[in-house]
């Protein structure tokens, strides 16, 4: 999802992610965690169609299962993808998500209101800064590079962390490619200096680049 977009209004057509189905599409699925199952009911009763796809989040829970001490993540939504971390992470581990939108960040702080581990931040994503460094940083509502300035993992990693960065779509070549032209974005997280950075496709039509701090 993009940070700033409305929770119920639609995005210009320009710049509609990924994941603009992403809430209605959890629903197919039997077997999800009671917490991202309570997420989900949140966002459809905020009407917010744009968290992460299922895809994703599975990875998250996987990827959130690693880290040892803090997670941080940008564009909370109504904290799906906050819920599948928080259902992969263990004992001891907080997580920090920002959320620029007011009522979003409401719905998502009440949904982990009994989880005092986890903190829902209502800022510009640049507020992770005041948090890090983190363990895993997911970039899903601003630090991307996609028509902002990109994060810094250098600042917002700990030695050894992990960068995912998504909603990117499957490029078969190289450079990757969006709408015809140099994905500068992606090849900013898979180019970058500091990371040992990989583009994992979840699905026919998504991926996310994944990076880890050298």
């Amino acid at each position: 999802m993009r940070e700033g977009s409305e929770a119920i209004r639609q995005s210009d057509p320009r710049e509609v992610p990924l994941s603009v189905q992403g809430t209605a599409a959890h629903r197919a699925l039997a077997d999800l965690p009671p917490l991202v199952r309570r997420a989900l009911d949140a966002a459809e009763g905020a009407g917010f169609a744009y968290s992460c796809r299922p895809e994703q989040g599975r990875l998250l829970q996987v990827l959130a299962q690693g880290a040892v001490g803090l997670i941080g993540e940008t564009g909370t939504g109504c904290g799906v993808g906050l819920a599948w971390l928080a259902s992969g992470a263990g004992d001891g581990v907080r997580l920090v998500s920002v959320e620029r939108d007011e009522a979003r960040a409401a719905v998502a702080a009440e949904v982990f209101a009994d989880r005092p581990n986890v903190t829902v931040v209502c800022g510009d994503w640049t507020e992770l800064y005041r948090h890090g460094p983190f363990d895993l940083l997911v970039l899903d509502g601003g630090g991307q590079g996609k028509g902002d300035a990109p994060a810094d993992p250098t600042r917002l990693l700990t030695p050894g962390g992990t960068v995912v960065v998504d909603d990117f779509t499957p490029s078969p070549g190289w450079p990757p490619l969006h709408e015809g032209r140099p994905d500068t974005a992606r090849l900013h997280w898979l180019e970058h200096p500091a990371l040992r950075a990989t583009e994992l496709q979840l699905a026919a039509d998504l991926s996310s680049v994944v990076g880890r701090l050298r």
